[in-house]
């Protein structure tokens, strides 16, 4: 099955580039082998996310009052995946460049996957958070790369879909692990006070074996290529797509520019802060996560000029921070895709169950029977959309086939985002599953079409490095979501938290509309496999 965008037929001259140095296309299974490891790190995601909240509880946390902890997760991705692309971009050694990656995160997560349940503190699951969410990310940000490196353009689209197949099947098992535990094995899934139950110790220890083997079998089974391999192979596609491709050099930024807009930011960041604080009383205290996001970013400029008037060019913080202001124009367009397709995402994950509770059950108590009820069917909704990311991560590739990988992302969108404004208006929580099928097709495509146009833009010896670039356009809606969320459900919405879902299908949908700018390279059909 080959994925294929709109395209020009090839010279003589091109056809000889392609048969000279183009890179070879893969199997099915030798796709399915170098995507395998990915069902291993959404077991520690789908771990994490699912569990974490219920072990904090369970050692005295007040949810309330933990939400740097929450962004504490995205943020520690914030910095470890532009480092970790920088560095796999210009590591070589004979195990490859990003494998040794795989086995280092694989490693870290599994150890924290094993000690995250045995906390005896809340400090210490605090801390066992931020290295699980550090180590989740030192293996994760290479497989996105991996794909660009060992696949030909034409097969990235489907690459990305096997990522994007393995997610959904992770999320599913991993997520109902604990469960699985306690009525299949008959583990128990209750504890004295402070004590973490034991099915979901044996959940993490399982997760933290299949996170391990899984890498592994993508390390044993997937050779690298070598960077003069990559650099030929880039050359060939270079010849082979001629005006149409496009040539990237990252340019070094002006250092009045670093310097002013570094101060700019730095100062809107501390009149908000104050403003924030001043007003404390009629503003949402998260708004200091806007704020101090703010201030970091104008702070990070100025280091960056400091370090280019010295003329230090070549560290790996003044490399991100350089090439975050020169993207290939793709990636730029890109951006802003990825951004409003993640922030209804994190309003879902963050408000359903409240939406679902008070709007489809009526009732906001959590010790009601209603509530319960409702949270329950909230798991069910929730497995709903993952199941389905694994049907359409399979027809994915066959929309594209069709159209091409913008056109097949806007409809995608356009379903979650329908989807997710349909909560207002649906009654009956039966009939909810129906949307969740459009969010189902969104996330799959969410989580494989962006990708697949990102690194047919990018130049080979940088893929590590804007991948990880490209993750802040995941992180920023999170923090921003947890900034004003909260703001405009309680203020705004006269808190009904169905109408943060609301404000996040509304995003998705002008996702779709933004996914029709995107500059998205061309390139010829390879012969049917």
């Amino acid at each position: 099955m080959q994925n294929v965008s709109q395209a020009t037929p090839l010279t003589s001259a091109q056809s000889n580039a392609r048969i000279a140095g183009a890179k070879p296309s893969l199997s099915f299974w030798q796709i399915w082998n170098m995507c395998f490891g990915f069902l291993g790190i959404q077991f520690g995601f789908a771990l994490q996310n699912a569990n974490v909240s219920r072990i904090f509880e369970t050692l005295g946390a007040d949810y309330n009052n933990l939400a740097i902890l929450w962004v504490a997760a995205p943020v520690t991705g914030l910095i470890v995946q532009p480092i970790i692309g920088y560095l796999s971009d210009n590591t070589w050694t004979r195990f490859g460049r990003r494998r040794p990656y795989f086995v280092l995160g694989a490693l870290l997560a599994s150890f924290a996957l094993f000690v995250m349940p045995h906390s005896p503190a809340l400090w210490m699951a605090a801390g066992m958070l931020w290295i699980m969410d550090a180590s989740i990310n030192i293996a994760m940000e290479p497989t996105r790369a991996f794909v660009g490196d060992m696949l030909p353009k034409q097969q990235r689209g489907m690459g990305y879909a096997m990522q994007s197949f393995f997610i959904g099947v992770g999320a599913v098992v991993a997520s109902a692990l604990p469960w699985m535990m306690s009525n299949w094995l008959g583990i128990s899934n209750t504890a004295p006070a402070g004590v973490i139950p034991d099915s979901v110790r044996f959940a993490f220890y399982a997760g933290g074996v299949i996170f391990l083997l899984a890498v592994l079998w993508t390390v044993y089974t997937t050779k690298e290529y070598s960077p003069e391999q990559l650099a030929a192979f880039e050359a060939a596609d270079k010849a082979i797509e001629g005006d149409s491709y496009e040539q990237h050099s990252s340019k070094l930024r002006p250092v009045s520019a670093s310097y002013l807009h570094g101060g700019i930011w730095l100062v809107v960041g501390l009149v908000l802060w104050a403003v924030i604080q001043t007003n404390i009383d009629k503003l949402d205290k998260n708004l200091f996560i806007l704020a101090g996001g703010g201030i970091a970013f104008g702070v990070c400029q100025i280091i960056a000029g400091w370090l280019a008037s010295k003329e230090r060019h070549h560290n790996g913080f003044s490399v991100v921070m350089n090439d975050l202001f020169s993207m290939p124009t793709a990636m730029k367009q890109l951006a802003f895709v990825q951004f409003f397709s993640w922030f209804p995402l994190f309003a879902m994950w963050t408000y359903m169950t409240a939406a679902v509770t008070s709007h489809h059950f009526g009732s906001s108590d959590p010790t009601s029977a209603l509530y319960n009820q409702g949270a329950d069917w909230v798991g069910v909704l929730n497995a709903t959309y993952n199941g389905v990311t694994i049907f359409a991560a399979m027809l994915i590739p066959l929309v594209v086939r069709l159209t091409n990988l913008r056109i097949a992302h806007m409809l995608n969108l356009f379903l979650g985002g329908l989807g997710y404004i349909s909560f207002l208006f649906i009654s009956d929580p039966d009939l909810l599953i129906i949307p969740m099928i459009g969010v189902g097709f969104a996330w799959a495509s969410i989580l494989a079409v962006p990708y697949a146009i990102l690194s047919n833009s990018l130049p080979a010896n940088k893929m590590g490095v804007f991948m990880g670039i490209f993750n802040y356009f995941i992180v920023l809606p999170q923090i921003l979501a947890a900034s004003i969320l909260g703001f405009l459900v309680t203020r705004i919405f006269d808190s009904q938290p169905v109408y943060a879902l609301v404000v996040g299908g509304c995003s998705m949908l002008l996702a779709g509309v933004l996914v029709l700018r995107v500059k998205e390279p061309r390139y010829q059909q390879e012969p049917s496999a």
